[in-house]
């Protein structure tokens, strides 16, 4: 733990201790086990905070190094893969995916997103890369769909972050499900950045897990960044916790542990990773694709990723039950704030930030205009079921949930020049 007053300025450093305060408040109320915060500005860290617990059980302290599973903080790492292979001339983003992915040709849609899974008409036209991108290709979670599709997918994928197939199968199982949308009618949230990861690995010919490692891990020093733990990491890594509705107690939810990397490799939320890790990832898109010297995208690219590309039609959508774009657009793997004053709502954060967050309650931010990068690591479980769309917030303790939003405006209230 780090409370420190700010050791650069253009901050108040008595109100940026208030951080420490709020999360030990939220841990101490036992909504929380723990919790890794950076705040990073102009190539100095100004702030790093390590509360409360990564094993409960064990008497374990969160730590800088802790290891933790960042769900769909993937997202971003997955989508610049891919814009390298685009810029390298190997894919468009106005081509379908299935040049490199055949079982997505022929395509049939739901006639009703809930309607019976045999009630279909053939898809208008191809699944994009685009489509992929931006979660416009008509595919679905589990838990973001209702009705039969979200048991559909429950039978044919299961737990995504509990997975055993291999790419081709898991492809095969997806590409048996209707599409719940038309390619490019509608953001919905689903399997589409997963597909993306396997389609680059199909495109660099080794695996998506080995590309990442050779053209994005390896020239960043990402070292603690991979898809499982190694047994000589594990005691670095945190429980996840789930709030025990009729208890009131936090509960470890159980992952599948491997010992060497597994056959599925997921890039919409597969990767466990460390803040410092991470940070090096938000540092080079936040330096238009470049930190420490290394280039991994140019900075047209970068623009392009944090460009919005969804219509206002689409914006008015909500987004898991939520007005998320109400404030917000969606890029290439990455929303940004458009509004700053209707942002206030969910959080903070200066007209361009771009990020995305994870399930378990992880989060990142980098800010352009302040030039700052926040980084946000809790593992705090929400049921990911079939139709959980419906009961995310119903009846549930939120504490963990409240204090990420409370942590964005201790920071930006603390911003002082």
């Amino acid at each position: 733990m780090d409370d420190a007053p700010a050791k650069v300025s253009g901050f108040d450093a008595a109100a940026l201790a208030k951080a420490p305060e709020m999360l030990r408040g939220v841990i101490d109320a036992g909504d929380l086990a723990g919790a890794v915060t950076l705040v990073w500005r102009k190539g100095a860290e100004v702030q790093q905070l390590c509360e409360g617990q990564r094993d409960l059980e064990r008497g374990l302290p969160m730590t800088r190094d802790t290891l933790c599973r960042i769900a769909s903080m993937t997202k971003p790492i997955t989508s610049v893969a891919a814009l390298m292979l685009m810029e390298e001339g190997k894919l468009a983003l106005e081509d379908p995916i299935s040049r490199w992915a055949p079982e997505f040709a022929d395509m049939q849609v739901l006639k009703s997103p809930n309607g019976p899974l045999d009630d279909t008409y053939p898809a208008p036209r191809a699944i994009t890369v685009e489509d992929l991108f931006t979660h416009r290709a008509g595919l679905a979670y589990r838990f973001s769909s209702v009705g039969p599709i979200a048991h559909a997918y429950d039978a044919a994928i299961g737990d995504i972050l509990n997975q055993e197939k291999t790419p081709d199968e898991f492809l095969s199982a997806l590409s048996g499900l209707p599409l719940v949308y038309p390619p490019g009618e509608r953001l919905f949230y689903s399997h589409a950045t997963d597909v993306l990861g396997f389609i680059v690995g199909r495109i660099g010919g080794r695996g998506f897990r080995e590309f990442l490692f050779d053209r994005i891990f390896g020239p960043l020093g990402m070292v603690d960044t991979d898809f499982y733990v190694p047994p000589e990491k594990r005691d670095r890594a945190a429980v996840v916790y789930g709030m025990d509705q009729e208890s009131g107690r936090l509960q470890p939810v159980p992952f599948l542990q491997f010992d060497t990397a597994p056959r599925f490799c997921g890039g919409g939320g597969g990767l466990i990773s460390t803040i410092d890790d991470y940070l090096k990832f938000a540092r080079m898109l936040l330096g238009a694709g470049k930190a420490d010297g290394v280039r991994l995208l140019s900075p047209r690219t970068v623009e392009l990723m944090q460009t919005n590309r969804l219509t206002q039609a689409q914006r008015e959508v909500d987004f898991l039950g939520l007005p998320l774009w109400a404030s917000q657009g969606f890029g290439l793997g990455v929303s940004m704030i458009l509004d700053p004053e209707k942002h206030e709502w969910m959080g903070a954060g200066a007209k361009g930030a771009f990020g995305w967050p994870g399930a378990f309650g992880t989060w990142w931010q980098a800010d352009p205009e302040n030039e700052m990068i926040l980084i946000y690591l809790i593992q705090d479980y929400l049921p990911l079921g079939p139709e959980a769309v419906t009961q995310i917030a119903a009846g549930r303790r939120i504490g963990a949930r409240i204090a990420l939003p409370m942590f964005q405006k201790i920071v930006y209230g603390a911003l002082s020049g």
